[in-house]
């Protein structure tokens, strides 16, 4: 039997759908890159934003017209889940070989009572992944070749298992990979957490110096109305944090623009937080009414085209946040995890992607393997991307 995966949305959902083909595979299924070759199609769907539930079900409606007698799942985090309870006894530990990095699930679910968020409604409560199956998970993946651990889950800051939190699974997760495989940690919400986790990432090595925060504002008056727990200087302390452990962190946000009731002066705070705080990677939304959250029914709606008018300015002030940065790398020696054997192409710690400066004879460039470190030199940029040229490869 032959089954083809169609992932949309975030990370954890990336960490599913892979833990579920590895489920497939362990009992014999073959994963085919084109769902006509498949005899099942699985869509693991994602609702954030209307336009992402709009692009899952254009897409599923696509797949219906074009294999209407093939058996289609979708699941995730969709309204609409359907014949999911064929994969309810697919094995949740097989070690998936689909990608340069292995991406770890640790928790599931969020207690957050934002009010623009539908998440809780799909994921439920926060449930964590027992500690100990977490690091065995972690070696597992190790020993299959991953030189990359991505560790994710729905809120991470909630990682509470018999008492041990998210920096302690953080510290003992490093401490399983050791010099053969990097950790890098998903989007993290700032919290009462996040500094102990700054310590946990500076006290290993080979912990990615990347910080992903779900910032979504920089307004104090827009986080009280979305609902959230920490205030505007929280971020702004946690941003210090991190650069003075770990010089030269490379820290991306998340952020939502024209949400209800906001303000240009409140658009200029988030504007003015992102130069700030020096944000170098950002995930910009344009606020999406979700049917059934408080803010859907909040008063002050923001037309569309200034909502993404705001979202492109902040984007714009993170892209050359993020220019600067890379040319800052240039002389430096980056490591990457191969992707692109080709290329000899890789994201960086800080992720940034790195490949072969093409200026380079081909019998003078230096091939590693997909899956494998290389250690590049950067001779130059393009945008934010880094050109470079190997100096050591394992």
């Amino acid at each position: 039997m032959k089954v083809r995966f169609e992932t949309f949305g975030c990370r954890l959902n990336r960490a599913e759908a892979l833990a579920m083909q590895a489920g497939f595979e362990s009992r014999g299924w073959e994963t085919v890159d084109h769902a006509r070759d498949a005899d099942l199609i699985v869509v693991r769907g994602c609702s954030v934003t209307g336009r992402a539930q709009r692009d899952c079900e254009k897409f599923i409606d696509m797949l219906k017209r074009s294999f209407p007698m093939k058996r289609l799942v979708v699941t995730g985090c969709m309204k609409e889940k359907k014949n999911e309870f064929i994969l309810k006894d697919v094995p949740k530990n097989e070690i998936p070989m689909a990608t340069s990095r292995a991406y770890l699930k640790v928790q599931d679910g969020c207690s957050g009572g934002c009010t623009f968020c539908t998440v809780p409604r799909f994921r439920g409560r926060p449930v964590s992944e027992p500690f100990e199956d977490v690091v065995e998970k972690a070696r597992r993946f190790i020993d299959a070749g991953y030189r990359e651990i991505v560790v994710t889950g729905c809120n991470l800051s909630l990682y509470d298992f018999q008492g041990r939190r998210f920096p302690d699974l953080v510290a003992a997760v490093a401490d399983a990979a050791g010099e053969n495989c990097r950790v890098r940690i998903g989007s993290l919400e700032p919290g009462e957490t996040t500094i102990e986790t700054l310590h946990a990432m500076a006290g290993h090595a080979n912990v990615c110096r990347h910080l992903h925060l779900a910032v979504q504002s920089g307004s104090q008056k827009i986080l009280k109305a979305m609902g959230r727990n920490y205030n505007v200087s929280d971020v702004e302390k946690i941003v210090a944090a991190a650069n003075e452990l770990m010089p030269g962190i490379a820290v991306g946000c998340d952020m939502i623009a024209g949400f209800p009731g906001e303000t240009v002066p409140d658009h200029y705070a988030s504007m003015s937080l992102a130069r700030k705080a020096g944000f170098v990677k950002g995930h910009i939304f344009k606020y999406s009414e979700r049917p059934g959250t408080p803010a859907a029914e909040f008063p002050g709606e923001i037309s569309g085209d200034i909502r993404s008018k705001r979202a492109h300015e902040i984007a714009g002030i993170i892209d050359a946040n993020r220019v600067n940065a890379a040319k800052k790398l240039v002389g430096q020696t980056v490591r990457i995890v191969v992707e692109d054997a080709s290329s000899t192409g890789g994201w960086t710690d800080g992720h940034f992607w790195c490949s072969r400066d093409m200026k380079l004879r081909p019998e003078n460039a230096i091939r590693i393997r997909r899956r494998e470190f290389a250690d590049m030199r950067v001779t130059g940029t393009s945008g934010h991307a880094l050109v470079g040229v190997v100096s050591v490869g394992r």
